[in-house]
């Protein structure tokens, strides 16, 4: 949008703060529609030189495209977004009048002003939505750009990994991948980025999925608090509109256009440790020992960089890790799985008969500048070089080089240090951080790509490279990929943790509006540093994080170089016995969070999810950053603060009882809970029907002889409630076969009885023989041998 021209008094304050004012080129701005035409799903608009083009792709789902010269892009081959022959054709209706075109189909229309070029959608009661504000979708030279107005009521979210609270109204959102190192409250650009917006108001929710991997920004409402903008480079604007009643109908229709994760070990739902770093073998069978004789369940130990030799990827260090093969099977004896570190940075070593880098260099599978001179920065091993992974064959190859962990028994890889982060000189020195030249060469030389493209897909690349390999050399069962860097639909090859995190107090709010927004823009597999990665936590800030860390669906810990040591037991008896709790308590709710899993996988749905998640009319809950659900059933108020030990807590609409003493409440309401050391406040929703499996000191630990099921009562609604349990072997890839079960549960209330409906058993997977115990809290348990037999269980009031 045009702004007014400068004051002297302005151009003078500016060049005292060296930001020279400058004039503009012109924009264009997009003409009036001349002409029409229809082939198949898409509506193509003849705008003078520039064109519009429309594409239905389903009834809550479009594709807008605006080319400056008329020319559309073809697709490239790292596409993430779905091709759009690829969704199930869908009816729409075309109509026109003297001033508008309007496409219909049965869930929204979209319509675009003849004389502009101005797009608005509606929903279906006719409010208006996604709607343009002049000058509408607009360019100057490669940058394009789209304005459209904040209606009333409106907040935004999503955006992927972003600081802050966690509703972004009056904020900028770049989307460009850096090592953000040392990032805080107001930090931009970040280590992920997903160019993904939802907008929410009562009834009404939308998403906007900018289809660029060049550079990208979000600007919404900060330079004017009427309108957001969307802008990249590249040329072409591309984007997509996401038409749903509620959040979930939005994120179910995005995760099907960018890709929705596999089913994950449920090992790697357990407790996770790590540090930078365990140092030698030894370290590292201590740290298993003391888990074990502490009796604090962990599944998964991770080796950070100091397991190679002179940091070289796909070594192992000589003296410090000279068996790494008896080590891995000795922790597999203890129920542990092992996952190694594995940076893009390749050591610049010719001639000293280093395979990877020879191979990189026979082959030509490094990143170049355009005068065809072999690009290096410094990280870990020094001087190093970068595979280029936009290129298929460089993933394969990438890809197997993991083969000689898998085959000692390595059950996961952590991709680090892929933005990518370099420096121009040696690590330790004074330096500025760099990347590839925007105008190197990448991908398929067909394709003629250059960095400025792919920038925001390195990392994501590099993820898919490491899971495809796992899943190639790890057939028999599902391995764990873990990544800093990523692009749009991540979450399809990896598990996102937030970077190096600091052991503040603020770092803890701060993580759950963090993993919040992921999981709203289609990452559900995610986590922070539990303790901080930074720093040393003190033991109040430890025992809290713990807390909220049994809620991250990535539950792990780690710390960094020279801090103190961060495991459980390092802050005295009190806290470790807290971590102790918590731990179990995450073992505990293992099957409903497996399940959640599964609907992740199923559905794209979140598992850490923000009020507004599940209660999407309730303008309360639109800007509660430190109240989280865990799934449909479990809401969580954690200490986010020192000190504390009451808080306010906002219950919304319906009954909710305290996870504790079964206390209930009937919302909304607000209640001041009491939260000591030992305690975070933990509540269930009425009717809530939640799995628990005895806790063992690692998944599979002492497991199957029992399941828990513990139903609340539905409340004084007495409405019938539903959950779905899903269940397999937890480890293999049958699950995509129909080797795996689900039990429907449906609980509902009468004015003398509840009673639990259990369906049928469906699937082709039968869990080992078992008790199973129905628990309605309060009221009283039955038990019976669960055959997959449907029944119903009667508690009379």
């Amino acid at each position: 949008m045009s702004k007014c021209p400068l004051t002297s008094a302005q151009s003078v304050m500016l060049e005292n703060f060296r930001q020279l004012p400058r004039n503009d080129r012109p924009v264009s701005v997009l003409g009036g529609v001349r002409s029409l035409h229809t082939h198949g799903r898409h509506v193509d608009f003849d705008c003078g030189e520039a064109k519009i083009r429309v594409g239905v792709l389903a009834p809550n789902l479009v594709r807008v495209r605006l080319s400056p010269d008329g020319q559309w892009k073809p697709r490239r081959s790292w596409a993430i977004a779905a091709e759009d022959e690829s969704w199930t054709p869908t009816g729409f209706e075309l109509s026109e009048t003297p001033e508008e075109i309007a496409i219909a189909t049965e869930c929204m229309e979209v319509r675009v002003r003849r004389e502009s070029g101005l797009l608005a959608c509606i929903d279906p009661q006719g409010r208006e939505f996604a709607r343009d504000l002049a000058p509408g979708m607009h360019w100057r030279d490669r940058r394009v750009a789209a304005v459209k107005a904040i209606e009333a009521q409106e907040c935004f979210y999503g955006l992927g990994q972003r600081t802050g609270l966690l509703e972004k109204r009056g904020t900028v959102a770049t989307n460009w991948t850096v090592d953000s190192l040392d990032y805080d409250l107001l930090t931009d650009e970040m280590y992920q980025a997903i160019p993904f917006l939802m907008v929410l108001r009562p009834g009404l929710t939308y998403g906007i999925f900018l289809n660029s991997t060049y550079w990208s920004r979000f600007d919404l409402g900060e330079a004017d608090p009427n309108c957001w903008r969307m802008e990249t480079d590249g040329g072409e604007l591309d984007y997509y509109i996401i038409y749903g009643s509620q959040p979930s109908a939005v994120v179910a229709t995005y995760t099907q256009l960018t890709g929705r994760p596999p089913l994950p070990p449920k090992w790697a739902i357990g407790y996770h440790q790590s540090r930078w770093s365990y140092e030698s073998q030894d370290e590292v069978r201590a740290i298993a020992r003391e888990f074990r004789d502490r009796r604090i369940p962990c599944d998964v130990i991770h080796l950070d960089i100091d397991y190679m030799r002179g940091y070289r990827v796909f070594t192992w260090h000589p003296h410090r890790f000279s068996d790494p093969a008896a080590l891995v099977a000795d922790l597999r004896a203890e129920g542990f799985k092992t996952v190694t570190i594995v940076d893009p940075g390749i050591k610049y070593e010719p001639d000293a008969d280093y395979e990877v880098f020879d191979g990189a260099i026979a082959s030509d599978y490094l990143v170049r500048d355009r005068s065809g001179k072999l690009f290096h920065g410094y990280v870990w091993p020094d001087k190093a070089v970068f595979p280029d992974f936009v290129r298929p064959e460089v993933r394969q190859w990438w890809g197997d080089l993991h083969q000689p962990l898998t085959e000692i028994g390595i059950a996961g890889i952590w991709n680090d240090m892929n933005e990518p982060a370099i420096a121009d000189r040696p690590f330790g020195d004074p330096g500025t951080k760099i990347w590839f030249p925007e105008d190197a060469p990448q991908g398929p030389p067909e394709e003629g790509a250059t960095h400025a493209e792919v920038h925001n897909l390195y990392g994501h690349l590099m993820a898919r490279s490491s899971s495809e390999a796992m899943e190639r050399h790890r057939p028999e069962a599902r391995s764990f990929v873990l990544t800093r860097s990523g692009y749009a639909g991540i979450g399809r090859w990896s598990a996102v943790w937030m970077g190096d995190n600091q052991s503040r107090w603020e770092y803890l709010e701060m993580s759950l509006p963090m993993l919040c927004n992921m999981g709203l823009s289609g990452v559900p597999f995610v986590g922070c540093d539990i303790g901080g990665f930074f720093g040393n936590a003190t033991p109040e800030l430890f025992a809290r994080w713990m807390q909220v860390g049994m809620l991250y669906p990535l539950m792990r810990g780690h710390s960094a170089l020279g801090t103190r040591s961060h495991e459980p037991w390092c802050f005295g008896d009190r806290v470790e016995q807290i971590c102790r709790e918590f731990i179990e308590l995450r073992y505990r709710l293992l099957p409903y969070f497996y399940t959640l899993f599964w609907e992740a996988t199923t559905a794209g749905t979140p598992i850490l999810r923000p009020l507004l998640y599940e209660f999407p009319d309730d303008e309360q809950t639109y800007t509660i950053a430190d109240r989280v659900m865990v799934g449909p059933w479990l809401m969580a108020a954690p200490v986010c603060r020192p000190g504390v030990s009451t808080q306010a807590v906002y219950l919304p609409a319906g009954v909710w009882y305290d996870w504790w003493t079964g206390q209930h409440y009937r919302g909304p309401t607000q209640i001041l809970a009491e939260a000591p050391l030992e305690r975070m406040p933990l509540y269930v929703r009425a009717g809530a029907v939640i799995p628990l499996a005895q806790v063992g000191q690692f998944v599979g630990e002492g497991a199957g002889d029992r399941l828990t099921v513990n139903v609340w009562p539905p409340g004084e609604s007495g409405l019938p409630t539903t959950f779905i349990h899903y269940e397999d072997d937890g480890e293999s890839f049958g699950y995509r076969e129909g080797d795996w079960a689900t039990t429907t549960y449906r609980v509902r209330q009468g004015d003398r009885e509840i009673v639990v409906e259990i369906g049928e058993r469906q699937g082709h997977w039968t869990p080992p023989s078992r008790e199973a115990v129905v628990e309605v809290v309060g009221i009283g348990r039955q038990s019976f041998e669960d055959d997959g037999r449907s029944r119903s269980l009667v508690f009379p009031l």
